[in-house]
């Protein structure tokens, strides 16, 4: 029997790896991408992280060249691909994990699309959210004459050249691809909420050494539901004078499609080519459905990234798991040194559920209260259209 299979090879998967290891385990790592990268290849092609590259290196291998630099997107795929050659775990590529089951007495059955079957005394879901991608449900949507996307689904501008392009969403990636846009087409941002900017640098600082320096990186998210009810958009100024010039332009959500046409809020309707969805996406963790382990909404039953239904399974890189910070390539590695230590007291001891199960209500009467209000914010974000970051989704599986 295997300590812990991990299900993807993204940075989520490769921080539980690292802190897995410290902890004595020895993980299996399967990903079902051709490298130990995860979703980072198929990111649009002008995709920076958020974070300068000293806010957003694992711990003991930063990145390379100037800290104060944005990463490219590959960048950060060759930095993963680098981080995952110095861990010693057993790491399998193109390998996807199909379910994973309960057995009889302890422990988990991993299938694998191979038909492979795994025992493993526990599991750690690090698969991300880049697989399932979230799309708001419109009156005429699948009537409609022009082209609809996710912007999982977006590479570069150029497709897109002398359109009508409308952006859904108020976050990072939907004011970053707008902008992009709006250099070869006509694009609006349709937004529930005026577009919030948050100031790249502070006082001659990043944004990030603020959030760390005043703790609001480690806020639980109780907290952070009330202190974040909308999207905010990290700015140097560049994209707030765009949208105050009208390129691209901002309009209240549009309420519904009709053939070749976009019905807006105030009843006018005009022609459109492509709709871009920057809506977000929801954790992709299909495999666990015959588990048990998820809501009728296919999210994670969990306290602090331990599940609350299964003993020995955890997860990791589920947006505000712990902290703001929870999924993104900056903050994963603090979640994945919490979870550590119950998979190993989990693993090295079968009577280990006790203490599974108290460490769990621990957190779990920390979140009871934030429940509503982090479901309430969830349905809110789905409605607002948006996405908090670039640099939040982790791997494929």
């Amino acid at each position: 029997m295997k300590d812990v299979v991990v299900v993807g090879g993204g940075q989520s998967g490769l921080a539980a790896a690292r802190a897995l290891r410290a902890e004595g385990l020895a993980p299996l790592v399967l990903e079902a991408g051709t490298e130990p990268v995860g979703s980072w290849p198929n990111y649009y092609d002008s995709l920076k992280l958020f974070s300068p590259a000293a806010y957003s290196s694992f711990p003991g291998f930063p990145f390379r060249g100037d800290p104060e630099r944005y990463p490219a997107r590959d960048e950060v795929v060759d930095y993963l691909r680098d981080y995952a050659a110095t861990l010693d775990a057993d790491i399998h590529t193109g390998c996807r994990v199909t379910s994973v089951t309960p057995t009889g007495s302890r422990g988990f059955l991993v299938t694998t699309d191979a038909g492979e079957t795994i025992h493993a005394a526990g599991v750690v879901a690090a698969t991300g959210s880049f697989g399932n991608p979230r799309m708001p449900a419109l009156l005429g949507r699948h009537s409609f004459g022009g082209r609809l996307l996710h912007v999982a689904d977006y590479r570069r501008p150029e497709a897109y050249a002398d359109q009508r392009v409308v952006v859904v969403g108020a976050g990072d990636s939907a004011v970053q691809v707008g902008y992009e846009l709006a250099q070869v087409a006509k694009v609006t941002i349709a937004t529930r909420h005026p577009v919030s900017f948050l100031p790249q640098r502070i006082d001659g600082r990043d944004l990030h050494y603020w959030l760390e320096r005043t703790g609001f990186d480690d806020l639980p998210p109780e907290r952070l539901a009330r202190l974040i009810p909308h999207p905010l958009v990290t700015d140097n100024g560049r994209y707030r004078a765009a949208i105050e010039s009208g390129r691209p332009d901002r309009r209240p959500m549009l309420t519904a499609l009709d053939g070749e046409h976009v019905i807006w809020s105030d009843g006018t309707r005009e022609v459109v080519d492509t709709i871009v969805f920057a809506t977000g996406y929801r954790p992709h963790l299909d495999y666990l459905d015959a588990l048990g382990a998820l809501t009728d909404d296919g999210l994670p039953r969990h306290a602090g990234g331990l599940s609350t239904t299964h003993p020995g399974l955890a997860y990791l890189g589920i947006e505000f798991q712990l902290s703001y910070a929870s999924n993104t390539l900056r903050g994963v590695h603090r979640d994945a040194e919490h979870i550590a230590p119950a998979i190993a007291a989990h693993v090295h001891d079968a009577g280990a559920e006790r203490g599974w199960t108290n460490e769990a209500e621990h957190h779990r009467g920390d979140q009871r209260g934030a429940r509503s209000s982090l479901e309430g914010h969830d349905r809110h974000r789905t409605m607002a259209g948006m996405d908090r970051d670039g640099d939040v989704r982790n791997s494929t599986r």
